[in-house]
């Protein structure tokens, strides 16, 4: 049996804290649920220390008004006094403000998708399709469910990265420092002296030299290019050319990653509208803005003209081949049975478990070559200056 800190809430908006013995934090849930009130943060005590450490953040905030609103709608309260219990119980003044706001704009008459899009800071494009996608199909707790777990999986994704990148950070910031000085301080010295003795210098000594020389001579111009150059570059996938190219570009970068978050995307939110009754083409269109990347939402595109002309969504997701092979048999094997929203929740499920293999796969292999990349250029320019000194004392390199 474990020790677990709760927080929870009655219908009326009264608000409990406490601990509980348990055996797992479902088993929690369900005593508190047999007990009269509403469960809506239940954790370990450390734990619970960490989420509210995490919370003074923006992203820390959407988790908890997340994590909070969901276990009140599974509660069977209606979106607008869960909403006012949220603005009463927030800890965080500001999420306290925007919940308001929120309410506010839905008693006016506003969907709550379109009263969250008036937050873009704290509400991204992704969030509010997904919930526009929810109130399309009439499961806005099922979606923000969902919602939770992704925030939850990507907060503990962010968390392991972070964790795995301190120690080569640390070592390219050093490094870094260091080769900043030898190209500053060092070499300059270095230099005067090999120019004062006349003599000629191996090939990686004066490559080594005259970088040190155009660092010392122009980093300003270096610095004013590499401003200009990001300024530029944000323009410009700001536009729809610009934003279809660089997505582009990421695919032939990294589209085995991308691909997977985008197939679990896709599939998990297809999945949950078309197992709630929406519409095929109604749920194709609410999911394709689930989707981050431009060209696999353009590819969506032409499936919904092929679902439209009744080719179901197989063969024309196997015809634009921007999901994985696997992705497009599960789906084909959904369709041809009858069950492709079962289906497609399993293809999200896969794919979701195989996106955190494969991140963690990369975050491996980053730290790695990371610091051999760093400890490659440190050793060429030692490498050079001990060549140079052995070619002035004529000793045998």
């Amino acid at each position: 049996m474990a020790i677990f800190s709760y927080r929870a809430t009655t219908v009326d908006g009264t608000i409990t804290e406490g601990v509980i013995e348990a055996i797992d934090e479902r088993t929690a849930a369900d005593r508190l649920k047999n007990a009269g009130v509403i469960p809506l943060k239940i954790a370990e005590p450390k734990e619970g220390i960490k989420k509210r450490m995490f919370s003074r953040s923006p992203k820390g905030d959407l988790l908890t008004f997340t994590t909070e609103l969901s276990a009140l709608l599974v509660a069977g309260l209606p979106l607008d006094r869960s909403l006012n219990i949220l603005a009463e119980i927030s800890e965080s003044k500001e999420m306290k403000e925007i919940v308001k706001s929120i309410l506010k704009s839905i008693r006016e008459g506003s969907s709550f998708s379109d009263a969250l899009t008036k937050h873009p800071r704290i509400f991204p494009r992704l969030y509010i399709n997904m919930v526009r996608a929810g109130e399309a199909g009439g499961v806005l707790d099922v979606v923000l469910d969902k919602l939770n777990e992704f925030l939850e999986s990507t907060a503990e994704l962010k968390e392991h990265i972070f964790s795995a990148m301190i120690y080569p950070v640390i070592l390219v910031f050093a490094g870094g420092v260091s080769i900043t000085i030898l190209l500053l301080y060092v070499l300059p010295k270095f230099s005067a002296i090999f120019a004062e003795m006349g003599t000629t210098l191996p090939l990686p000594t004066q490559v080594v030299i005259t970088l040190s020389g155009a660092v010392a001579s122009y980093w300003w111009a270096g610095f004013l290019g590499a401003v200009a150059g990001w300024i530029a570059f944000k323009n410009y996938i700001k536009t729809d050319a610009g934003r279809y190219a660089w997505d582009s570009f990421k695919l032939r970068m990294a589209g085995d990653i991308i691909r997977k978050v985008e197939t679990a995307r896709f599939a998990r939110t297809l999945g949950t509208l078309l197992k709630s009754g929406v519409p095929l083409l109604q749920a194709l269109n609410n999911s394709k803005d689930t989707i981050n990347n431009r060209v696999i939402a353009s590819a969506i595109d032409v499936v919904s003209r092929g679902a439209k002309e009744g080719k179901g969504i197989a063969l024309p997701l196997a015809n634009v081949n921007v999901l994985p092979p696997l992705a497009l048999s599960m789906i084909k094997v959904g369709e041809e049975t009858g069950q492709l929203d079962t289906m497609l929740l399993k293809v999200a499920s896969t794919y979701e478990k195989s996106l955190r293999i494969a991140i963690k796969r990369f975050v491996s292999f980053l730290e790695p070559a990371m610091i051999l990349g760093m400890g490659l250029v440190i050793g060429f320019i030692v490498f050079a200056m001990l060549m140079a000194i052995f070619s002035i004392t004529n000793l045998p390199v």
